[in-house]
C-alpha cells in the first residue's frame, strides 16, 4: 500500500493573471483527487525533488527564453531534466497541445524537443481524431469547460448583428480574413475583435485593414476575464477562423459562454459538433468568405439554437480523474508500482 502522497510534478509554474485557464483548473481538478499532491513548476522541483509522474504541455516554453543566455541557460537545465527522467525511469506524459513543431526555433531547440518526444511514455490527446506515431501509447482525454471559470463574471446583452473574435491574435487565427470578409457585409452590423497581437506588424495589419469601417471595434490588448465575457455574450455569432484548428479552447469558451460560433471544417470540428449540438457549431470550408458570414448569420436568425451546448462530457471532475488514471497508467508501462 502507498504510504506517501502520489506525487505529479507539472511542467507550468505558480498561475499568474495572464495563465491560460486550461492548466489552471487542469490542477485543480487533479488537486482534488485522493492521495495526490500537484507541484508547480520550477526547476529546483523539477531537478532536485522526488516525484512520480513529469507531465509536460508546452515543451518548447522549457527550452526558449527571452534572451540568448536565458535561452541557453534554460537547455542546460533541461538536458538535466531529461537524464533524471532517464535514469530513475520517471514517466514522462505529454498532453499534446500541438502537433506541429513550433515555427522559427534553433537546431538546439529542436533537438531537445526530439528528446522529450522520444523520452514520453504517454500522450494524452485533447480528441480522438489526433494522429499520433503508429507505436505511441496514448490516452485521450477530452478539453473540459469553462462554464465554472466564467460563472462569476457579469454577462452583456447579446447585440443583434454582432460578430466577435476574441482570444490572442497570431498570423494562424487569420483575423485579417475575418475583417475582410465582414467589411463586405452590408447593413447595420458590427464586429468587435479583442486580444493582443503577437508582433507589432501584426497589430500595424489588423488596424490598417480596419480603419476606415466604423462598425469594426478593435481591443488589441489582452483581455481580462470580464472583458472575454463581455465580448463573446454580446456576440450574436463568434467566428474563429484559424488556418489550422485542431484544439480549439477560443471555441469551447464561446460554448460555455452559450454563444454559437463559425469554425472551419474538419473531422475534429464536426465531432465537436455533433457532441453539442449542430446549430450551435456552424462550419465553412475553404476561406472565410462574406457570403458565410451573411449565410450564417441569416440561419440563426431563422433556426436559432434552443437550450444550452451539451457539454456534460467535459465536466473537470471527470478529467481530474482520468489524470490520475493516465499517470498511473504511465508508471504502469514504466514496469513501476502504481
Amino acid at each position: 500500500m502507498r504510504r506517501r502522497p502520489f506525487v505529479i510534478q507539472q511542467s507550468f509554474p505558480q498561475p499568474r493573471p495572464t495563465t491560460n485557464p486550461y492548466v489552471i483548473m487542469l490542477a485543480e481538478a487533479i488537486r482534488a483527487q485522493p492521495g495526490v499532491e500537484l507541484r508547480y513548476f520550477s526547476w529546483r522541483n523539477a531537478l532536485l525533488r522526488r516525484y512520480d509522474v513529469f507531465h509536460v504541455h508546452w515543451p518548447e516554453i522549457l527550452v526558449t527564453g527571452r534572451t540568448p543566455l536565458r535561452a541557453l541557460v534554460r537547455q542546460g537545465l533541461s538536458w538535466l531534466l531529461l537524464v533524471k527522467l532517464y535514469l530513475f525511469r520517471i514517466p514522462l506524459v505529454r498532453t499534446m497541445h500541438n502537433l506541429e513543431l513550433p515555427d522559427g526555433i534553433t537546431r538546439r531547440e529542436r533537438s531537445l524537443l526530439h528528446c522529450f518526444d522520444r523520452l514520453t511514455t504517454l500522450r494524452i490527446t485533447l480528441n480522438p481524431q489526433t494522429s499520433l506515431p503508429d507505436d505511441a501509447n496514448a490516452i485521450t482525454i477530452v478539453h473540459g469547460h469553462y462554464r465554472d471559470w466564467f460563472r462569476e463574471q457579469p454577462r452583456q446583452e447579446r447585440v443583434d448583428g454582432r460578430v466577435a473574435y476574441f482570444g490572442l491574435i497570431r498570423r494562424y487565427k487569420n483575423v485579417q480574413a475575418l475583417i475582410r470578409a465582414f467589411r463586405g457585409l452590408p447593413g447595420d452590423l458590427s464586429l468587435q475583435v479583442g486580444g493582443r497581437p503577437s508582433t507589432p506588424e501584426l497589430a500595424a495589419e489588423v488596424q490598417e485593414l480596419s480603419h476606415d469601417d466604423d462598425r469594426i471595434d478593435l481591443k488589441l490588448e489582452f483581455l481580462t476575464d470580464e472583458q472575454l465575457v463581455g465580448i463573446a455574450t454580446a456576440a450574436e455569432l463568434v467566428v474563429l477562423p484559424y488556418r489550422e484548428m485542431h484544439n480549439s479552447g477560443g471555441t469551447l469558451a464561446a460554448l460555455s459562454l452559450d454563444r454559437p460560433v463559425l469554425i472551419p471544417d474538419n473531422e475534429v470540428n464536426r465531432a465537436l459538433s455533433e457532441e453539442v449540438g449542430e446549430k450551435w457549431v456552424h462550419r465553412y470550408s475553404g476561406a472565410l468568405t462574406t457570403e458565410t458570414l451573411e449565410r450564417t448569420l441569416q440561419e440563426l436568425r431563422t433556426d436559432p439554437p434552443c437550450g444550452r451546448p451539451d457539454l456534460s462530457a467535459r465536466e473537470w471532475t471527470t478529467v481530474g480523474e482520468e489524470h490520475l488514471e493516465a499517470y498511473r497508467h504511465a508508471r504502469r508501462l514504466r514496469g513501476l508500482p502504481a
